[in-house]
């Protein structure tokens, strides 16, 4: 979609910390699409802590969420914008999603003028 609409961009780039899932180079922002479960999205019914072997879950889960916060500092401070998105975000609200994500950073259209072909 991101292509579609003009976008240039690289995935998992292992150049950056935390090798974020797409990197737009041009813009100098990386999203990252984080998994509700694993990366516990605050309300989210797909962020249930399982029932057995809690203590070891919670051990995971805070490991996750201190090295998001780790990463995210770490790639701010290289001056890229980090922008975050929720897997529940991708289901069939992504264009919602997607528009929103594009107004973030600062750009609505494609340069080159050939959305929509």
């Amino acid at each position: 979609m991101l292509h579609r609409m003009g976008y240039r961009f690289r995935v998992h780039y292992a150049k950056l910390p935390g090798k974020p899932d797409i990197v737009l180079p041009k813009h100098r922002t990386v999203i990252l699409v984080h998994g509700c479960f694993w990366h516990r999205h605050p309300g989210c019914k797909y962020a249930y802590s399982p029932k057995s072997s809690s203590e070891l879950w919670q051990k995971k889960f805070v490991e996750n969420t201190e090295r998001d916060k780790a990463v995210g500092a770490q790639l701010e401070g290289l001056g890229w914008q980090v922008v975050v998105v929720w897997e529940c975000q991708t289901n069939d609200t992504s264009l919602p999603t997607l528009e929103h994500l594009l107004a973030s950073i600062g750009r609505t259209k494609p340069d080159d003028g050939r959305a929509g072909r």
